[in-house]
């Protein structure tokens, strides 16, 4: 039996691409019927010279439209919250009546107290408007959210009569026309280029085939919709500042899907929702959903829901409002990738994809007004229950320390800083199973406050799940990310007196020059974030430097460990007096306490001992064009804005000429091309002393080519015989890591280790490259531990294959070394505690002895 309602909307659908075929589109074709506009409010085409859907919009026109409408209309006022990596500005809408508008900090301000469950109680919700905040294009080639942003802002200005009066009057809707101002710019930019005067919808035609890294990712190939709580990039950082100056009832976040798909609103797979998320949350978005609902039908759009998406991962823009006492709605849209594309519905056009994001853009408003009370009255209960979730739980507070590296805890406490979390220095030492915390060096996060939601999604260490699928990564435990010593602390370890000075205002440490000015040498250790950068500007400086393979023992019974950096003073090219000006500003700017040596007989080994390596200015390569632009992104990211080291970005064609011969280090992250004559050019760069370092999937793809003689190993499949077909998908996606923590242990002694002073080290793991460890115990300088999983989901036989397997190999290849990471160590940016091993691979990775890299 035909299904008559899915054959009409299917109709519908089909007429609706042929009639946008056959005519100019129209602002009517978008905007909603019997409603009158004011006419002293410019339309989009007004300003941008286009009609919304004709062209792709660029980033300066769309700021152009938000700043004339706001100019032009008394409900908009519009300000900066910030720059992107590349300076374009970052705007907010903010949208309202006027009469709110007179009083606005005040609305804000009590909205804010609705979220202090002490002062909650004075705020009548009856009286107090809803907050929506709704956020566009967070993938920059997934641009039908922020062309729909022209119309929203248009709309919420010229749109009159009772019904919009009364909307703007209980309401307060904020625009953010596009969460990646980079990422749009790169993709209209593409999309526009290639756009002919007769639309070719051929999905062949080189509009729908972006060139790499195309425009999903910001400046640095970064994914901004997995920063919402590391909030790693500027754009995540201007963003996540006014979201909490907010505290919004609902976020929208509007993205694309592939082009033979519909629409999707959330909620997601109801058992794939984090446990940290209230059931009401779940019900109240399946309510919003129906106001989707009924506006995708009133324009015969088809859609679904509760399949294929989670609410899982709170780094994600509709995961986040959800243990901040909100609503996120992620919207998915199917992608026309430009123009106009073939697809299993129809000729998919650009407007109609604008238009749908547009409709549950109103969809929201209109649910948020209807349901306005019960959203405030949600929110206000919210952070009553956290507070009483805090009482009940076991522990009372967490406490941090990075023992030599107090750098990489002020990275991780500025993170609780961006995110409102209190947190505390100690009132006095403590000492929990060994571990000492002193007021100078920790941190103390007391549970009991109202973003106990967000200390748990940060700290957690979480095993057991409802459901073995995940859309985004499954384990994220912030202090173990950040390598940090850490506890949990009961009712019996902790008490309100152990609280210290409350951190106001994060200061980043300073180091010290430990002895004064010195005639013979200066060392620092290697445990430092910022030990490389500190290493890599005095080689660019032509200091010449050696990095010591053994401890040894300076002045006052000072154990200096393996990976110090010495500075002879004698036969530089600077004075003695530069040379120290230099080591003043290192304590100050890299966090790095200097030591002035006045004597080379130290004990252990003398500093004229071989056991001293002269340490070579790198010169870095990435590999780009291919595979996972993040990937790459990241080491960029890392050298570029916190190494302050250069790296060429280097296309792989260009590895079979001798262009490479100027480089100490090539990088790649995933599987490259190489015809017959790049590889052994490839091959004869490593054997004149290069260092090759491959990340994840480029371990294997560096095996099968006989890079190395590393052997990957796969567990057996589990049983299919209880799989029924419509579920082979989800049989073959549960036999993958989905991402999450992973002990391992490290051979201190090796170079590739230097810096770290603790042989367990937590690491990220994604994906299913799996390493067998050498035989030679002195080629595996990293593997994991025999009980491995700290945090996320994993099968069984994974987790029983991964035991004891390699983190870390080093092969040789004539005078070259080839260095395998087979997990990330620069995952997402905020993964600080194995940057190290990115940088001691570049760094050190020539020392390695050739007996151990096998």
């Amino acid at each position: 039996m035909i299904n008559k309602r899915l054959f009409a909307s299917t109709l519908l659908l089909l007429t609706s691409f042929s009639l946008i075929n056959a005519q100019q589109i129209s602002l009517d074709y978008y905007l909603p019927d019997n409603v009158q506009y004011n006419p002293d409010i410019p339309t989009p085409k007004s300003i941008i010279g286009h009609e919304v859907g004709e062209w792709h919009i660029t980033h300066d026109k769309l700021v152009m439209y938000m700043r004339a409408v706001a100019e032009a209309s008394e409900r908009i006022t519009i300000e900066e919250i910030g720059k992107s990596h590349e300076g374009r500005p970052q705007v907010l809408l903010t949208v309202t009546h006027p009469i709110n508008h007179i009083g606005i900090d005040k609305i804000r301000s009590d909205h804010s107290w609705l979220t202090y469950p002490n002062e909650a109680e004075k705020f009548d919700v009856e009286k107090m408007p809803s907050v929506v905040y709704m956020g566009y294009s967070i993938h920059g080639n997934e641009p039908s959210g922020s062309n729909a942003s022209l119309l929203m802002a248009y709309y919420m200005a010229a749109a009159e009569g009772p019904e919009i009066d009364n909307a703007l009057r209980n309401s307060v809707v904020l625009i953010d026309p596009s969460f990646n101002p980079d990422g749009l710019t790169r993709f209209s930019t593409w999309a526009n280029m290639h756009k002919g005067k007769k639309v070719n919808p051929d999905p062949n035609d080189r509009e729908y085939r972006e060139v790499w890294p195309g425009g999903r990712t910001n400046h640095y190939w970064f994914d901004l919709n997995r920063d919402w709580l590391p909030v790693q990039q500027p754009e995540s950082q201007n963003r996540i500042a006014k979201y909490h100056e907010w505290k919004p009832n609902i976020l929208t976040d509007h993205h694309e899907m592939g082009t033979n798909s519909t629409f999707f609103f959330q909620p997601g797979v109801p058992s794939r929702t984090h446990p940290l998320t209230p059931k009401l949350n779940q019900e109240m978005t399946g309510k919003i959903g129906e106001y989707h609902a009924k506006a995708l039908d009133s324009i015969g759009s088809l859609y679904y829901t509760k399949e294929g998406y989670d609410d899982f991962y709170y780094g994600k823009g509709s995961t986040f409002p959800d243990i901040n006492g909100g609503m996120g709605i992620l919207f998915e849209q199917a992608s026309s990738r430009g123009h106009a594309q073939e697809s299993v519905n129809g000729i998919l056009k650009f407007p109609f994809t604008v238009r749908n994001q547009f409709t549950t853009s109103l969809s929201t408003w209109a649910a948020s007004i209807a349901m306005r009370v019960e959203l405030l009255e949600y929110q206000k209960d919210f952070y009553k229950r956290a507070l009483r979730e805090a009482d009940g739980d076991s522990h009372k507070a967490y406490i941090f320390k990075a023992e030599k590296d107090p750098a990489r805890a002020f990275h991780l406490a500025e993170i609780l800083d961006r995110q409102e979390i209190d947190f505390y220095r100690p009132s006095r030492r403590i000492r929990l199973e060994g571990e000492e915390y002193l007021p100078d060096n920790s941190y103390i996060i007391p549970l009991k406050q109202r973003n106990y939601k967000i200390i748990k999604a940060m700290f957690e260490q979480r095993t057991t799940f409802e459901d073995s699928l995940f859309y985004d990564i499954s384990g994220w435990t912030y202090p173990m990310a950040f390598n940090m010593e850490y506890h949990e602390m009961s009712s019996r370890d902790y008490g309100r007196n152990q609280l210290g000075d409350k951190i106001e205002e994060l200061e980043f440490p300073k180091g010290e020059i430990v002895g004064g000015q010195s005639n013979y040498a200066y060392a620092f250790e290697w445990h430092g974030y910022y030990a490389p950068r500190a290493a890599y500007k005095l080689l660019s400086k032509g200091v010449r430097l050696k990095v010591s393979t053994n401890k040894f023992i300076g002045p006052d019974e000072k154990e200096f460990d393996r990976g110090t950096i010495l500075i002879p003073v004698a036969g530089q090219s600077v004075s003695n007096f530069d040379l120290f000006e230099m080591m003043k500003d290192l304590t100050q700017s890299d966090a790095l306490d200097v030591h002035a040596l006045n004597t080379g007989l130290t004990g252990g080994v003398s500093l004229g001992s071989n056991s001293f390596s002269t340490l070579e200015k790198p010169e870095v390569a990435l590999i780009v064009e291919t595979g996972n632009s993040s990937d790459i992104g990241e080491v960029w990211h890392l050298l570029d804005t916190r190494m302050d080291m250069y790296a060429t970005k280097l296309r792989a064609d260009r590895i079979g000429s001798n262009v490479i011969d100027r480089y100490t280090t090539i990088v790649i992250t995933g599987g490259l091309n190489l015809n017959e004559g790049e590889m052994n050019n490839l091959k004869r760069w490593i054997r004149n002393g290069g260092t090759l370092i491959g990340i994840g999937s480029a371990v294997s793809w560096m095996s099968r080519n006989k890079l190395t003689n590393l052997k990957t190993v796969r567990p057996d499949a589990p049983s299919s015989e209880a799989i029924s077909y419509d579920q082979i998908t989800n049989y073959v996606r549960g036999q993958n890591i989905p991402g999450g923590v992973y002990m391992s242990e490290l051979d201190l002694s090796h170079p590739l280790n230097f810096g770290y002073h603790k042989e367990l080290l937590p690491t990220f793991r994604r994906g299913n490259t799996i390493i067998e460890p050498s035989e030679s115990k002195f080629a595996n300088p990293g593997k994991y531990t025999e009980t491995p999983l700290i945090s996320g989901w994993i099968s069984d036989a994974n987790l029983e294959t991964l035991k004891g397997t390699s983190t870390v190999r080093v092969s040789a290849l004539g005078n070259g070394r080839i260095v395998s990471l087979v997990d990330n160590p620069n995952f997402r940016a905020f993964w600080y505690g194995t940057n190290k091993l990115m940088m001691n691979a570049i760094f050190f990775g020539r020392l390695v002895n050739r007996v151990s890299a096998q």
